[in-house]
């Protein structure tokens, strides 16, 4: 496990060694010893989820407010191009959001810790995206920042129309949102 990029000082895109074969390949998907190593401190993930989304789908933008999570994302089958945003007042890169593209082929990881908002939008049909949280999931606790919002002017791929829940399509305007 090394980083191989860093956005916004502590979003850290992270690469698995590989080892190929003419039977396949083998890696690690996720070793704690070695992540703890990344980051530099303890790390504890109480949950793991699973997303199966078909190509065009997006999701998010989702954060927590009182118990936010910490993500560690990774793509097991597929492609999504994955975007962040700070929400933390007081950070000098509030209100800034990235893009990265995460697929079977690379195999990152990209570790989003609390204080973003994430959403990704799946490339390919039947993208699964598997990600552990620091935190649990609390109905009560989630919000949706909207994924289109003018402010933020997100360049989504628009290859074709996009499918969101209703729930996302009624995500607050940055302005609008509660930060962490």
């Amino acid at each position: 496990m090394k980083v191989i990029k860093r956005y916004f000082g502590e979003v850290l895109l992270i690469k698995n060694d590989i080892y190929k074969d003419s039977r396949g390949l083998f890696f690690e998907s996720f070793n704690l010893k070695n992540f703890k190593k990344i980051l530099g401190k303890k790390i504890d993930f109480v949950q793991d989820n699973i997303s199966i989304s078909k190509q065009n789908v997006l999701r998010g933008l989702h954060y927590q407010i009182v118990k936010p999570q910490g993500k560690l994302i990774r793509v097991i089958k597929g492609e999504i191009i994955d975007v962040f945003v700070n929400i933390k007042k007081g950070s000098k890169y509030f209100g800034k959001h990235h893009k990265v593209i995460l697929n079977n082929k690379n195999n990152y990881l990209l570790w989003i810790p609390k204080g973003y908002a994430h959403g990704f939008k799946s490339l390919k049909n039947d993208s699964i995206v598997m990600y552990k949280t620091d935190e649990f999931y609390y109905p009560n606790y989630d919000r949706c920042l909207y994924f289109n919002d003018k402010k933020l002017s997100i360049n989504w791929p628009k290859n074709s129309k996009i499918t969101i829940s209703s729930k996302d399509k009624l995500g607050k305007n940055f302005s609008e949102i509660e930060t962490l």
